[in-house]
């Protein structure tokens, strides 16, 4: 599992909205909440814990972008994600401006 962890990890990279864009259209692009560890969702979604999944829906801390948060996002070209490859599934994490 650590190993899983570790390989993940390595792999969040920093992502612009226009980046993220194609993969949005194909509905792959799936938003993790401020408060939720990036990876460890990620490690979820590999090993297929639908319990810890299931949770994080239904507390709406994993959800796919409203159509009012890609307009807000297509008007920011500035706007920054972290961002992790789960295939099929993008995870992103919005970047707080500093």
């Amino acid at each position: 599992m650590s190993d899983l962890r570790d390989e993940l990890k390595e792999t969040v990279d920093e992502a612009e909205w226009d980046w993220l864009m194609p993969h949005e259209e194909r509905g792959a692009v799936i938003v993790v909440a401020e408060g939720l560890d990036l990876v460890e969702v990620g490690v979820a979604i590999a090993n297929d814990n639908v319990t810890s999944v299931q949770h994080w829906i239904g507390e709406c801390l994993l959800y796919k972008p409203s159509d009012e948060q890609k307009a807000v996002w297509n008007q920011n070209q500035e706007k920054r994600f972290n961002a992790l490859i789960v295939q099929p599934y993008v995870l992103v994490q919005e970047k707080t401006q500093s």
